[in-house]
């Protein structure tokens, strides 16, 4: 078994038929990343796009709400992209970053 489907590409495998694909636009892939008969690479770009779409919803609440909600001892960061310049702010931003990467990496 590959990373999310088959290892061993089907020939009756169409990405132009699987759930999604609907009018106005039907089946969408411009660069061609997807061929006909691949279901693992298919597999693998669809669960690549949503775990990416659920890390962007993530980051947009986050954007609303880090105005509102201040940790314990990052009090004083200013609020916006400011908070990265900032002191203890920077600290998060690269804890943040280092966490993140180790799950994309060890995790998924």
């Amino acid at each position: 078994e590959g990373v999310a489907g088959t290892e061993t590409p089907k020939p009756s495998f169409d990405p132009a038929v699987q759930l999604g694909a609907m009018p106005p636009l039907g089946y969408f892939d411009p660069a061609g990343f997807c061929k006909k008969g691949d279901e693992s690479g298919f597999r693998t770009f669809r669960a690549a796009e949503i775990k990416h779409g659920r890390v962007a919803m993530m980051a947009a609440l986050g954007a609303v709400v880090q105005h509102y909600v201040k940790f314990p001892g990052f009090e004083s960061v200013p609020s916006g992209l400011a908070a990265v310049t900032s002191a203890p702010g920077s600290y998060g931003m690269i804890a943040l970053f280092l966490i993140s990467g180790a799950l994309e990496l060890g995790v998924w």
